[in-house]
């Protein structure tokens, strides 16, 4: 990891790809420059194109979390987890996935991740607490936060980009103010040194805020500053591959749903 001219280390959060290459392509075509990738799990699920998508991601950066949809897609985990339409994919993504690339997919390692490189931080992809588990509410997100010796804790698995910071004994969840459906938008936050937070850079292939934009977010070390992005893409082209291999149709329109 190599700082820039000014001194700034920045670090790009990818999470829930869904096995989506348009929205993939569209976010590293527009993201800012950065020094490092982190990647906190799902590569694949759900879309049309796992392939490629893990193609494509394994040559960005050395930070990967296994998701709960990498486990169960790769064969290390139990369909009978998922729901129908979950399971459906995920078993399509099964024979789909190339024996080099399932193969891949399957030695991702669980969180917490933690390194050298990157202190007082810890990567998961449902919480630091367990894999599986989703933050959707400030008391669990208390219970997390006060568990962790880490200020920051980047997650993702809920789909819902957003960050929940520590004030006062009490997890404060903050509200994005990004409206804008029709056009790229950011938006940042720049905390305290030590505040304790947990911030989720949003779903790249499967956002479920009700905003179909694909998000993800850049982390700058040096600032303590977490932007967040939501960027629309080619939903229609996502939604004809998805119905073209013959996917669950729910797993199409939810895209435009954002849901």
């Amino acid at each position: 990891m190599a700082a820039d001219k000014d001194g700034r280390v920045r670090l790009l959060i990818l999470s829930d790809i869904h096995s989506n290459l348009d929205a993939l392509e569209t976010c590293l075509a527009v993201a800012p420059q950065h020094d490092a990738v982190a990647n906190l799990g799902d590569v694949v699920g759900y879309g049309a194109n796992p392939n490629e998508v893990v193609e494509r991601v394994r040559g960005l950066g050395k930070i990967f979390v296994r998701g709960n949809h990498d486990r169960v897609c790769s064969g290390i985990g139990e369909i009978s987890d998922f729901n129908p339409m979950a399971g459906a994919a995920a078993l399509w993504t099964r024979k789909t996935l190339t024996q080099e690339n399932r193969a891949w997919v399957a030695g991702l390692p669980m969180g917490p991740i933690t390194g050298a490189e990157w202190p007082d931080t810890q990567f998961v992809h449902g919480s630091p607490l367990g894999e599986d588990d989703y933050i959707l509410t400030e008391p669990v997100a208390e219970i997390a936060l006060d568990a962790s010796p880490f200020s920051n804790t980047f997650f993702g698995h809920t789909h819902m980009q957003g960050m929940i910071v520590m004030e006062n004994c009490r997890a404060v969840m903050l509200r994005s103010e990004m409206k804008n459906r029709t056009q790229m938008e950011e938006e940042t936050v720049t905390l305290p040194r030590g505040t304790k937070c947990l911030a989720n850079p949003g779903s790249i292939g499967q956002p479920r805020d009700g905003d179909p934009r694909a998000g993800f977010a850049i982390y700058d070390s040096d600032e303590n500053a977490f932007t967040f992005y939501r960027v629309p893409y080619d939903v229609t082209m996502a939604q004809q591959r998805i119905l073209r291999v013959g996917l669950p149709e729910r797993l199409a329109y939810r895209l435009s749903e954002g849901r």
